[in-house]
């Protein structure tokens, strides 16, 4: 399994930071992904004799306190793990760098906890969920921003349909045509349990429908986020073994499992998600060398939900995507749910203010250069707002 992308930047950057003299800590929200990282970064760095550990919440008691112990006294290099990375007792000798994935699953609170354990550690935060450039400048002013734009070689183009229901049964011929080529298909719904006010597939009266009555010959599982940890991991691990042939779950599978061998997603009620949402669970396939396709079953007939469903169709380009899903929903469901650190404003719009926005963002930078305590007299005023707005938070 050779690394690509945000891991291969991630893993050049560990090994920096180690042969630095440095500790690295790699934090990633499940623990199948950091089993994937594992994976990915013994696999280069071994040769280096860079040491490498994983800590999960599934590893023994004893495992996990040998991990601690090792990791305070230097022996353990790079340290890749969930939120049990973020625990009192998970200290380090010389953390030089930490690393997050997928950095939007994180709240503001948790990247500063772990960026504590260290003495001022360089920070990486990594997101495959494309940001506007515009907004990217506002909610990571203070980081230095790269991109990757380009795929890793032999990807093909993923081909997205927009279909409606009436289109339903040559969508399961086809999956059954994928299955039958020895592939394997996602199909994402956006409830868990059946809300009758709702006309949205639940993942669960899906999942006994495609395993009773469409494709009784395979085997059908299911996913979503009330189930617990260990049971989520295990179909991920046997869906990532060619076990499973069709795994319907939620958008708990948006983040990061690579499964080349899965070339289908097909997505249930597509005008529910926000474009950003659906490019990124496009992204779970198109992995491998395979053609790959992502099929948008979608209900309404209204010009926004077509116009919508065309840009899905025509592009690939997750900017070009991002900044037509802000546009049409704003900044509130951007990321499909509100998440720890957009910022909300009583008057400005994130998406038509961005010129003034970045603006007042210079102008606080030149203010901060300038006057860092804000002691100057013109700054007084301000000094008072800042002080009230985040009291018991902030030492001026």
């Amino acid at each position: 399994m050779l690394a690509h992308g945000k891991t291969i930047v991630s893993i050049a950057t560990a090994y920096k930071a180690v042969k630095s003299g440095y500790q690295a800590a790699i934090m990633v929200p499940t623990a199948i992904l950091a089993e994937q990282h594992m994976e990915s970064f013994k696999e280069i760095l071994d040769k280096y004799e860079i040491k490498t550990e994983l800590l999960i919440s599934s590893i023994t008691k004893k495992k996990k306190e040998e991990i601690i112990e090792r990791l305070s006294k230097g022996e353990i290099d790079i340290i890749i793990g969930t939120h049990s990375l973020l625990e009192e007792n998970v200290q380090f000798k010389n953390l030089g760098l930490v690393v997050t994935d997928e950095q939007h699953r994180f709240g503001v609170r948790q990247r500063s906890k772990i960026v504590s354990k260290g003495k001022n550690p360089d920070v990486l935060v990594m997101t495959a969920t494309p940001i506007p450039r515009t907004l990217a400048l506002i909610l990571y002013g203070d980081l230095d921003i790269s991109i990757i734009d380009e795929l890793p070689p032999n990807r093909k183009k993923i081909e997205t349909y927009a279909v409606t229901k009436q289109l339903e049964q040559r969508v399961n011929n086809f999956i059954e045509k994928q299955i039958k080529m020895g592939r394997q298909a996602y199909v994402v719904c956006p409830l868990v349990e059946e809300n009758e006010e709702i006309e949205a597939q639940s993942v669960i009266e899906l999942a006994q429908k495609y395993k009773n009555k469409i494709f009784p010959n395979y085997r059908v599982e299911y996913l979503h986020g009330k189930m617990k940890a260990k049971e989520k991991d295990d179909i991920m691990q046997q869906f990532k073994e060619g076990q499973i042939q069709i795994l319907i779950s939620t958008t708990v599978i948006e983040v990061g499992v690579n499964v080349p061998n899965a070339c289908l997603m097909v997505v249930e009620n597509a005008e529910r998600f926000g474009l950003a949402q659906l490019h990124q669970l496009r992204g779970r396939v198109g992995r491998g060398e395979n053609q790959s396709y992502c099929i948008l079953k979608y209900q309404g007939n209204s010009e926004v939900i077509r116009q919508r469903m065309k840009v899905m169709q025509d592009t690939n380009d997750g900017f070009i995507i991002s900044e037509k899903d802000l546009e049409l929903r704003g900044t509130g469901e951007f990321f499909g749910t509100k998440q720890h650190g957009l910022p909300e404003f009583k008057i400005a719009n994130l998406f038509s203010d961005m010129e003034m926005l970045k603006e007042a963002q210079a102008l606080a930078n030149k203010i901060v250069d300038e006057d860092k305590h804000l002691e100057k007299e013109e700054n007084i005023l301000l000094k008072k707002m800042v002080e009230k707005r985040f009291e018991n938070r902030i030492n001026i």
